[in-house]
């Protein structure tokens, strides 16, 4: 697979949220890179000072299963340990510890696929904000509204009169 035809798209799918980070999971990497998991690991933990705990962290058991029974990782692989998360700031340390070409094309697509998806959620959260004032503003308004006509109806309620004169029966 030629990065270069890799669609952004594909890359936005392979970027998951696990402990409220957005990253993207070795054996994704992996396949981008076009590397095997395990040499991309070996040449992680080669480097392991380049790879704080806020640019990569393995998974969980518990996180592990969570994943695999969406069918995310599962299919791909026999596995055998526990998946490696790699956050935007841990995939652009990749691009010193993997030096192949490859690697460089594969970074700038991820690079540019995190910008994206950050620019789009910036403008998802503006349009949510300008979403949820509109509706306070409006049900304020039509609160007011509706109590006035409320009001009005209530004010205005003709009471029955009884007739004037005899009635039969009474």
């Amino acid at each position: 697979m030629n990065v270069s035809v890799v669609p952004l798209e594909t890359i936005e799918r392979k970027i998951y949220l696990i402990r409220n980070r957005k990253v993207l999971l070795d054996q994704d990497l992996a396949e981008l890179y076009d590397v095997k998991p395990k040499a991309l690991i070996q040449a992680v933990k080669r480097n392991l000072d380049r790879f704080p705990d806020d640019f990569m962290f393995q998974l969980t058991s518990d996180e592990a299963e969570a994943m695999r029974s969406q069918s995310v990782t599962a299919s791909k692989r026999n596995i055998r340990y526990l998946p490696y998360a790699f956050t935007q700031e841990g995939v652009a340390m990749l691009s010193g510890v993997l030096r192949s070409k490859r690697a460089v094309q594969a970074n700038i697509a991820i690079m540019r696929t995190f910008v994206r998806l950050h620019e789009f959620l910036s403008k998802y959260k503006e349009v949510a904000d300008k979403l949820a004032n509109m509706e306070n503003k409006y049900d304020a308004q039509f609160r007011v509204v509706f109590e006035t006509i409320d009001r009005l109806t209530k004010q205005h309620v003709v009471p029955k009169h009884r007739r004037i004169g005899f009635k039969s029966g009474e």
